[in-house]
Parts: C-alpha cells; sequence; structure tokens
C-alpha cells in the first residue's frame, strides 16, 4: 500500500476513534504532501514518489525535534510534549532507522567500496552511503563516522 493510502486510512480510521491528536498531526501530514506535490509540478511531477514523502517526513521530524529542544530550554513540557506526540505519528510511517553498529558496518563497507583514503573523499563516500541506505540510515549520524574514518 502506498504511503498516500496509509495516510488516508490512518485519518479515517483517528477520525471514527475520536482521537484529536492524531487526527490533527494526520491532517498535518496531508497537507504537507499536498504542498509538496504542488511544488514538484513545475518539473512535470504531478505526484511526487515514495521516496520524497519519506524525505519530507523526516524534514518534518527534524523540526519537531528542534522544537522540542527550544520548549525545554523555554521551561514549556506541555508544548514540547505535544511535539513529541507529533513525532511519534510521523515516526510510525518512516521504516526503521539502522542501530549505531549498523551504521558504522554500512560506513566501513562505503569508504572500502569507494577506495576513500582521506577527508578529501568524504563527498565520495556520503553519496555511496546516501545511494545504497537513503532510507534507513541517519545521514547526520553517519557523517561524523566517515570524517573519523577518514581522518578528519
Amino acid at each position: 500500500m502506498a504511503l498516500r493510502d496509509q495516510f488516508t486510512d490512518q485519518l479515517k480510521t483517528s477520525m471514527k476513534a475520536g482521537d484529536a491528536p492524531r487526527t490533527s498531526t494526520l491532517r498535518m501530514i496531508l497537507a504537507r504532501l499536498k504542498d509538496t506535490d504542488i511544488a514538484a509540478r513545475p518539473k512535470g511531477i504531478d505526484k511526487v514518489p515514495d521516496e520524497e514523502v519519506l524525505s519530507m517526513l523526516r524534514g518534518m521530524v527534524k523540526s519537531r525535534r528542534e522544537s522540542v529542544d527550544l520548549y525545554r530550554q523555554g521551561n514549556r513540557p506541555e508544548l514540547a510534549a505535544k511535539e513529541e506526540a507529533e513525532i511519534a505519528v510521523i515516526e510510525a510511517f518512516l521504516p526503521q532507522q539502522m542501530d549505531d553498529a549498523s551504521t558504522a558496518a554500512a560506513v566501513d563497507a562505503a569508504v572500502a567500496e569507494t577506495g576513500a583514503a582521506s577527508i578529501k573523499d568524504m563527498g565520495k563516500v556520503m553519496a555511496a552511503l546516501k545511494a545504497k541506505y537513503a532510507a534507513t540510515l541517519d545521514m547526520a549520524k553517519a557523517g561524523p563516522l566517515v570524517k573519523a574514518k577518514l581522518g578528519g
């Protein structure tokens, strides 16, 4: 089942269950998806593919995590809790992220595969990681590992 269909089905289910916070988050996801589709129209794309939808969801999670940090600094735990609840709903649609050991193994494999020898080759390694593990690898965690591996 496509992600778009999952969003719609989950929205219907949450509306029937009377789960207002979940319904609100799902409506927010669908609105953001519609904006993404509209932004892609000049490129000749009517509906963005699932890879771009996943990227959009990751961006939504990232911005909410930043908001949680700011709310905690501002002593607003109720707003932080609301953002964390939204993160949980959004992350339910994302594939499971690699753990630290798997990430390290993927970095080692990418370094070996690209033949990277110095920090100047970091771009090649990151491109290889993104091409192979885009859906399941947190690139923000992989970057420092690659840098350390290449002696940077």
